[in-house]
């Protein structure tokens, strides 16, 4: 399987014998759809392949965003999908919250991936450890119970569906930043964060009330990268998007402090 390439079907045939796309072109606002909806992922259904007899197995995780935009979820040694992504990587996650009225109608995505487990005790469980805790606090209750993995579900390919007669196949290019934009960052954002979320609640609620038009509430800093800022209060979640990526962490701070101010401006006397 590996290294082969999956043909998508992008047309169908009418009954006049007329081909008619069934897919649309991916542009940078469906790429930046798709990545939000991978991010501010409160939980998703992982679908695996069953041990033993390779029967399809869905569960629900709680996916948390690498820097990058990789998903990466928590598993515990007594759930039947532990085990299934140890024995066979091949996956796939749904995300995408149905609100009011037909849930078909609202946007969701299906990201085609592979199951890596991350090595306990490695630089990369310590991340994956932290990222998660700030958006899911509760979890600090067992995330270090020995039976608990991270997997890191590397992207192959994505389905987003966005509604009615919106159809797109991504690529993981699509959806996972490239190593060289996350570099910069990558050593400053366990800082940044905390000091954000130390010192400047104030400025979080700016960026959460003002610009993302979301309501009052204790909005802290969950991650960050050289897209954008993910918010959380309790189970709200927003992101707000830099209007071009950072390039080096003396860019970060002047971007947090121009997107305060421009929240300050905005925000009702």
């Amino acid at each position: 399987m590996a290294g082969r390439e999956i043909a998508v079907r992008r047309t169908l045939v009418t009954e006049a014998g007329k081909e008619k796309a069934l897919l649309q072109e991916v542009d940078d606002e469906v790429r930046r759809q798709a990545r939000s909806l991978l991010r501010l992922a409160r939980h998703a259904a992982l679908g695996v392949l069953e041990v033993g007899t390779g029967h399809p197995l869905v569960s629900r995780v709680t996916p948390v965003a690498a820097m990058d935009g990789t998903p990466v979820v928590l598993a515990s040694k007594l759930a039947a999908h532990k085990p299934a992504m140890q024995a066979d990587g091949r996956c796939s996650l749904l995300v995408g919250e149905p609100g009011k009225g037909d849930p078909l109608a609202h946007p969701r995505m299906t990201v085609m991936a592979v199951a890596r487990e991350i090595e306990r005790g490695s630089p990369d469980h310590d991340e994956a450890r932290r990222r998660h805790l700030a958006r899911h606090p509760k979890a600090g209750l067992y995330v270090d119970f020995p039976d608990m993995s991270f997997f890191r579900l590397e992207v192959v390919r994505a389905s987003l569906n966005g509604g009615f007669g919106k159809a797109y196949a991504l690529s993981a290019a699509d959806l996972v930043l490239a190593a060289n934009l996350c570099a910069p960052l990558s050593g400053w954002e366990a800082g940044a964060a905390a000091h954000m979320n130390e010192d400047h609640t104030d400025a979080l609620a700016l960026y959460a009330q003002v610009l993302c038009g979301q309501p009052k509430a204790n909005w802290r800093l969950t991650g960050l990268d050289p897209e954008g800022l993910d918010l959380a209060a309790g189970d709200r979640a927003c992101r707000l998007w830099f209007d071009t990526p950072l390039t080096e962490p003396k860019a970060l701070r002047e971007k947090l402090v121009e997107l305060a101010k421009a929240a300050r401006a905005k925000a009702p006397a």
